[in-house]
Formats: C-alpha cells, structure tokens, sequence
C-alpha cells in the first residue's frame, strides 16, 4: 500500500479509567479551590466589626478568596479540557503538580514538616502517574506525534524508559547546580533548590518557547538571534527565579548562566549520545509535523548530497581505511555503488553545479570572469550575476523543476524553493523560504544553542591544528589567519546543522527531489589539505550525517519514501602555490611584463567565506522587519561593487585583468571587446607567451590562433582543432579529455585571451595554484576532476552517456543520467524527456562555434 492510500487516523480509542480517574481528581481539587474561596469569602463578609479583624486581616482574606477562585476557575478549565482529551491541558497540569512537587521538596528539606508535606507529594505523584500511564498516553497523543513516535524509535514508557528520564533529568539538575556554581551572581540552597531548578528549565522552555518563536517569525534573523540570546537568558532566568531556593541578582547573569548552561548540556549530549544529531533530528520531525501533507503521487523521492570537492579516489582511499562506516556499509551491503564521473574545464563549483542542476556550464569559463559583453566583472557567488547566469544557462526544466528543493547551492535547478541558494537571493525572484523555517533552527536548544558551543570549539580546534601544521614543519602549507578560523567554525558546525534540519523540514514537505550542497571538507581542504587530518575529520562528518538521513527515511515519518545518491561537484588536488615556489605571484608576474597593467580580480567569496555570506544574504531575504532593513544594506554594498567594476568597464580602471582559479589561470585585456589572437599578443605584447608557456611553473597556456585555439608548452603545440601536435605534447599526462574541454572553453564568449594550467608533478601528485590554497580545483592534474557518484545498485549508469574511459564526462553528461533516473521514478511528468531534448548522443564531443 502506498502512503497516499493510507487510511485515515482512527477513531479516539474510549476514555480510559486513568483519564477519568485524573479528571475525577482535577473536580475534586477544583471543587475544594470553590470551597476554601467560599469560606475566605464568607469570613470577609462574617467581619462587621472593624474592631474584629486588622485592615491586614482583611486584606489577606480577600486576597485568598480571589486567589483560590481564580485557581477554582483553573481547574475547572483543566478538568473540561482533560475530559476532552487536550494534550496541553495534560502538559499545563503536569507542570504545576512538577512545581508544587518541587516546592513541597525544598520547604520539607529545609527544615519543614516532611509529615505534613508527605500527602501533598504522595496526592501529586498519584496525578503525574494517571496523566502519564500508557492508557492515558493513548488518549492524549495525537495519532501523528503517536506515529512520529513510533518511526523515531522513541522507547515506550516502561519502567527503563523512566528510569533514563530521571537519569536525564539528574543529569540536568547537576548541570543546573554547576551552572549555578560557575555563574557568581547566582545561588542556591542545596541540591532540592538545584533539582526544582532543573524542573523549572525544562518546563518554563517548553512554555515560553511559543512566543520566542512568534517573535524570530516576525522580525526575521535578528529576531532568531535575539530569540536565541536573550529568549534563552530570559527562559533560563524565570526557571531559576520562580525555582524556590534559587537568587538571581541581576539579568546579567542570568545571561552569562544560560549560555554557560548551554555549554554544558552540549557537552553532556556528545558525551552520551551516540549520534550528534539525534536530537536535531527529532526536533527537525516534530517542528514539520504541522505543515506535513501527503504527496498527490506515490512515487519516490531522490536526495542529492554533494560532498563538495570529495574526489572519487579519496573516497575509495578512506572507504578501504574503513573510516566511512555509512557509505561502506550501503556499498558492502548492495543497496549502492560506486564509480566517479570527470569534471571538465574549469572543475569549479559554479561549472559543475550550473551543469548538474540546470544541464548546461556554457558560457562559465572560471569561477570569476571578466565579461566582454557587459564589460565587467561576474561572479558565480554575487545573487544578480549567479541569477543571469542561472537565466542563461536554464531551459526551464532543471534537475528540480519538478517539486524539488534547492538547498545551499550556487543555482536553484529550477526548483520552486530555494533555501540558501545564491541565485535565488535576487530579490523577488523565486520563494527562499519562510522565516519560520529558520526561526525553528534559530530558537530551539537543538539549533543554535547547541551550534554555538560546538562552533566555537571548532574555532579553537582549527587554532591548535594550524599551530600544529608549522610546529610539525608540515609542508605544503598555508596560512590560517582569523577570517578561516571563523568560516572554519561556520561551514563545520553551524551550516551543516541548518542544512540537515532544512533538508529533513524538504522531506517531511513531500518534496520529490532534494539537492543540497555540503561544503565542509572543500572548504577546510583548501586550507589544510587534501588528505590531512583535519580535513579527513570533516568527511567523517559528513558520513554521520549521512546515517542521519538514512535513518530518519527507514523510519518512514515523511509521506514519500526517498533514495539516496551521493555526488561531488570536483576533487581537488594539493600542493605548494605558485607564490611559494617562485616568490612572484601570477600577476606580478604578468604586470611586469605588459608594463604594468595588470591587476588582480577580487578573492572568489564562495571559496573563501562564501558561505557564511551566502547564510546572511538569505537571512536578509526573509520576510520580516530585520530582513528588510539587511536587503537595503546589501543592495548599498552591492551597488558600490557595480560602481568599482563600472569604472574599470569605462576606462578609468586597469585594461588587463588577472584571475586564479585553483591551477587555472585566466589572462583578459579588458579593453578589447573581443578575444585577442596569438598574433595579436605578439605585437602587443611581444615575448609575454613565450615568457608564460617556458615558465617552469606553467604546462602549457591556450591561446586564439588563425585556425583555432592552440595550446603552447614549453618545447611544443596541440592545435585543439584538429589534434594535430608539433615537437612535444604540452597536454601530455593531463588525461583523455584535456584536448576537448580546452577546446570546448575557449569558444566561450568571455573566455580569458590566455588560459593556463600549472605545471603537474605526477611523481607527487601535485599542482601549484594561482592562488594562496594548498589545495585547489580548477584546472588539470591530480584528482581535482575525477568527481565521485555514489548511486543506487538498481540503478545503472546508461552506456550512451559514458565516454571512452568508462565513465561519465562533464557535468551536462551527469545531469542527464541524473535526469533519467527521475524519470524513471515517474517524475518530471509532463515535461520534455531527456531523449526529447538532447537525443540519443551523448554530449562528448563539445559544439564548436564558428
């Protein structure tokens, strides 16, 4: 049976003794509340002689007569709504029985009556045990939070089950007692205090969290922060001030206390708990119940993870040390396979994402460009340049154009909603999602409370492992300085979290396809290196989140089932950078000799910060007050970016530009309007590609000659045209494909007038970068094009689409097996088939312009 066929919930089950035995007991209470205001009532009106009673007399008899009627009324509320089986009702007593527990404990610890306190303790125990049996739980749960249950593999209430739930709540009571210990403007009187304190924080959390939510929905990231901080601070300091035997002195404190408390349950959680995410994900699945809506179809989903910059023999590498426990498991057990796709020129992101989701990289020379036609610079990672490219490059029916999801990519894929995804922050241009999808993130102590923590400990943890890179004398390295310690702490902890809760948030909304980006190791690799420990962690990070989504789709809570593919966008390969090796940087080495022209195009954000900025550009797009005053200041930081590249598009700036993108350099003669030929370089500029193509640091350049683009080496040519090669090959050792993809580039329109490619020392596995990375992508050499894909076993990758190695070449080629395979599933009905569109040929060998 299908889960659109499911039947509807059942009936509620008949009321169970328990439940009216608790509602009996609630009417009793009431009934006595009614009584004692009575008699407070008639005592106040028996008094007609002043001199019988002080005005204090009466004062305390009428506030106990309004008190105790208001308290009646209460329980009478309580009763109806218990009899009518309202869960909060059941929530909302069971935090005052909690509370008169509590009181009832520290008043008889502290030297009170434990007698007299004994019947009020026994009378509200005997309540909790009513409203919390088995058939009680039957009653009140809903049958979806009763389903969510069940699929999360939550342990039924059993005397094991409570046994743990009061070893958590003791552990908790000594993290409230040290947290009280460490923070000097807070005190307590002994353990009782503590204990109630502990109650207090779980119960005041669960109430006040509604409001806090409200507010993080309305005012959009600002408020998710300010919720976050100061609603966590305010939760922390009500619990403990209405918590007897507890002083707080001062709001201050009471802020210092809840982070300091916050600390410490992070750190008690990934001490007992097997998986860090446990808890992420089930609040992830409960914060989804409410939108969650059966699909119109019963077909499968897909969910696409990109292990940014993962290459296929790094995988294998780590999948033999047995340090991938999930992606070997899926492999040994036959659920997956295994093999790796070739990623063209240039292996960067936006290349070989604008391939994979929109089915097309033409026109995307680098990561940054210098643009002929608009005589500026573009960028992949700037919304309005990534949103026209997306334009440029999209038909209409992408690899999500059929109810998917994009999360944290540089193109949408045509999905109708994008979360974190650049080209969609343009403003007005496609839905990004809600506030309140961050704002469950931002408010909850499984999101950014538990983030933080961990945050910071990667930050100190990346000062330790760089320090220990230049104490060791471990070479090639780079520096690490502040601004990577931070992003570091970002991309590792706090954007792999918001991901995982965004893409379970994609499932539990039915989406049938979901692709999201996870940049952990291609971020710390460039900085650390391919295969160090640090980077190698991250990876390991990744596997876990893996398991994650494995177990939350077997346990069946979202109303599609989904499978699973694996992809990388590129590898990356490692070495020292072309300023370590010859103490000049690529473009001085340039400006020196074209008498000074050149200059360097900006750093490419998305490989160096990108991502953090990526989070508060979508943060600005939501729909809320904060939201709009950010768009106003990122539309004035934009702005002045246009201004910058406009003066140089009208002449007042530099007339060369020099771009690195990993090993793959890009020279452009800015104030041409066309691409500069070999003959045109040579007068110009007379021995600049003589002095590249020898430099013992360069393979070869690829530059417009009259019959085509040519590629030049030291002590030989490769006319990419017609193959044809004079004295030694320069793309000798570079791979089958070399010849077409430089081909293929160089008749792009805004194709730099020089490409280069390092030099590529195969006895070590290196190249050098045109840029300050130890490890890079983007050009030839090493495992920066040798792309992983991870897919399951019934699925097979389609012979027509493989090139003569035996594997998938260029994203456009993935994309369309990838497309089959939705097909194949059902999806993407109603839309122009792959066969439709492209035919039966493979794109293999690329279109040649005239």
């Amino acid at each position: 049976m299908s889960r659109t066929d499911a039947p509807a919930a059942p009936e509620r089950i008949a009321r169970p003794g328990p439940v009216v035995a608790l509602v009996a007991l609630t009417w009793l209470s009431a009934f006595a509340a009614i009584a004692a205001s009575a008699l407070a009532i008639v005592a106040l009106a028996a008094i007609t002689d002043p001199a019988d009673a002080t005005g204090d007399d009466r004062a305390t008899l009428m506030a106990a007569a309004i008190v105790t009627g208001a308290a009646a009324a209460a329980l009478v509320a309580l009763a109806i709504a218990l009899w009518r089986g309202s869960n909060t009702a059941r929530v909302l007593l069971t935090a005052v029985l909690a509370f008169r527990i509590v009181q009832d404990l520290y008043v008889a610890s502290s030297g009170g009556n434990w007698a007299a306190a004994a019947p009020s303790i026994v009378g509200a125990a005997l309540n909790l045990a009513l409203a919390w049996s088995p058939r009680a739980n039957a009653w009140f749960q809903p049958e979806r939070e009763r389903q969510l249950a069940d699929a999360l593999g939550l342990e039924r209430r059993t005397v094991r089950w409570r046994l743990k739930r009061a070893t958590e709540l003791a552990v908790q009571a000594l993290v409230v007692w040290a947290t009280i210990g460490l923070t000097p403007g807070i005190s307590a009187d002994g353990w009782a205090a503590a204990l109630g304190a502990a109650v207090s924080v779980a119960i005041v959390t669960w109430l006040l969290r509604p409001l806090w939510l409200k507010v993080a929905s309305r005012f959009g990231w600002a408020g998710a922060l300010v919720a976050a901080l100061l609603g966590n601070a305010v939760t922390v300091g009500v619990a403990l001030w209405i918590a007897p035997g507890v002083d707080v002195s001062s709001p201050g404190w009471a802020l210092i206390a809840s982070w300091i408390f916050a600390a410490l349950m992070t750190l008690v959680t990934w001490l007992f708990t097997a998986s860090s995410y446990d808890y992420l994900l089930v609040h992830a699945a409960r914060m989804s119940l409410d939108d969650a809506a059966q699909p119109a179809d019963d077909a499968e989903g897909v969910l696409f993870i990109q292990l940014d910059g993962v290459s296929a023999p790094l995988l294998e590498q780590e999948i033999r040390a047995g340090n991938l426990p999930t992606i070997t498991r899926w492999l040994r057990s036959g659920t997956h396979a295994r093999t790796e796709w070739t990623a063209g020129i240039p292996s960067t992101t936006p290349a070989s994402q604008s391939g994979i989701l929109q089915g097309s990289a033409e026109g995307i020379p680098c990561f940054r460009w210098w643009d002929r036609e608009l005589g500026r610079f573009m960028a992949a990672n700037q919304p309005n340049d990534a949103a026209d490219i997306e334009a440029r490059t999209s038909s209409g029916f992408g690899l999500l154009a059929d109810d998917g999801v994009s999360i944290s990519n540089l193109f949408s894929g045509d999905a109708a909603r994008s979360y974190l995804t650049v080209s969609g922050l343009r403003s007005g241009d496609r839905q990004v999602g809600a506030s309140r999808s961050y704002a469950h993130f931002f408010t909850h102590p499984a999101g950014l409370a538990r983030a933080v923590p961990r945050t910071i400990g990667e930050m100190l943890k990346e000062v330790w492992q760089a320090r220990r890179q230049e104490w060791r004398g471990v070479e090639p390295r780079v520096h690490r300085g502040a601004d990577y310690v931070a992003l570091r702490g970002v991309t590792n902890v706090l954007l792999r979290d918001l991901n995982v809760a965004l893409v379970i948030e994609a499932m539990m909304d039915g989406a049938k396809s979901i692709y999201v980006d996870f940049v952990d190791y291609d971020e710390i690799a460039h900085h650390a290196g391919v295969t160090r420990p640090e980077s190698l962690a991250s990876l390991y990070g990744l596997d876990t989140v893996l398991r994650t989504f494995e177990q939350f789709i077997a346990r069946g809570i979202a109303p599609r089932d989904y499978r699973i593919v694996l992809v990388s966008d590129h590898g990356q390969s490692q070495g020292a950078t072309f300023l370590q090796r010859y103490g000049i940087s690529l473009e001085d080495f340039v400006r020196e000799r074209t008498g000074g022209r050149a200059v360097t195009a900006p750093r490419d954000e998305a490989e160096d910060g990108g991502p953090a900025r990526l989070l508060v550009r979508q943060l600005a797009e939501q729909d809320s007050v904060t939201g709009r005053v950010a768009r106003r200041a990122m539309r004035r930081r934009d702005d002045a970016g246009g201004e910058q590249d406009s003066r140089v598009a009208s002449g007042d700036g530099p007339g060369l530009a020099v771009v690195g993108s990993g090993n793959l350099g890009g020279i452009w003669f800015t104030d041409s309007p066309t691409r500069l030929t070999l003959a045109d370089l040579e007068e110009q500029h007379p021995g600049l590609i003589e002095s590249l193509a020898t430099h013992p640091g360069v393979a070869f350049v690829v530059v417009q000659a009259g019959t085509g683009p040519v590629a030049i080496g030291p002590r030989g040519l490769h006319r990419l045209a017609t193959g044809e090669v004079e004295g030694e090959d320069p793309l000798e050792g570079f791979g089958p494909h070399a010849r077409r993809d430089f081909l293929h580039v160089s008749h792009f329109p805004s194709a730099p007038d020089i490409y280069l490619n390092s030099a590529y020392d195969a006895s070590l596995d290196e190249v050098m970068a045109f840029e300050e990375l130890v490890g890079c992508h983007g050009g030839l050499g090493g495992w920066q094009t040798r792309a992983l894909l991870v897919h399951p076993a019934d699925w097979s990758v389609d012979a027509d689409l493989v090139a003569e190695d035996g594997h998938l070449h260029t994203a456009e080629n993935l994309h369309r097996q990838l497309v089959r395979w939705l097909e194949g599933l059902g999806h993407r009905a109603g839309m122009p088939s792959d066969a439709e569109r492209h035919g039966a040929a493979a794109v293999e060998e690329p279109a040649e312009s005239p």
